[in-house]
């Protein structure tokens, strides 16, 4: 399953970004960063990831996360993680990467932090 992805305005100036499937070298993850950009020049200041769909992520798929959390840092918004679990979180927990990223257990608790 190829990655899949979307984003919803949940509040002003906050979106979602919901992810799913694979998150691999390629064009797919590409997009993610390429969103960001796009969210950040729309003056959406606010993204939180939902993560509850991803079935897999590799470096590549890591390495979009890094991107994009400099790039929101650089407009001085806010990235939060929602919904990783199992290999998904551990991928960031062993790059320790879960004490720079903000990870929340859900959307909801994303959005109210």
């Amino acid at each position: 399953m190829l990655m899949e992805i979307s984003h919803n305005e949940i509040a002003p100036g906050t979106v979602v970004i919901t992810l799913a499937g694979k998150l691999m070298m390629g064009p797919e993850s590409e997009q993610i960063v390429t969103l960001v950009e796009d969210l950040l020049r729309q003056g959406k200041r606010t993204i939180i990831f939902d993560l509850g769909g991803v079935a897999a992520i590799d470096s590549t798929g890591i390495g979009r996360f890094i991107s994009s959390y400099n790039k929101i840092g650089a407009a001085r918004g806010d990235m939060r993680m929602a919904g990783a679990t199992g290999h998904v979180f551990q991928t960031f927990h062993v790059s320790l990467l879960d004490t720079v990223f903000r990870f929340f257990p859900s959307v909801e608790a994303a959005a109210q932090a």
